[in-house]
């Protein structure tokens, strides 16, 4: 559906479904905003090390799931 087919179909509804469709859609400007708000702010507070912690761990994330492929059996020479 494109903007104009969308108008349209608003157009065509009661007043009472277009001051509904109104404050929906004032709600979810505010939400939008407020989700980029926090957005910049989490990406402005990260330092340098902030930023290869999340990087190690996007990284190696998966490993911990990974089957261990060796042993004690495959060792070939024991610490003591």
């Amino acid at each position: 559906m494109n903007l104009v087919e969308l108008i349209e179909r608003v157009k065509a509804l009661p007043e009472e479904k277009r001051t509904e469709i109104y404050d929906f859609v004032e709600f979810l400007v505010w939400r939008e905003s407020l989700s980029l708000t926090a957005r910049e702010q989490d990406h402005a507070d990260w330092s340098e090390v902030d930023f290869s912690a999340m990087a190690m761990q996007q990284a190696m994330g998966d490993l911990e799931d990974e089957p261990a492929l060796y042993d004690e059996d495959d060792l070939v020479e024991r610490w003591k």
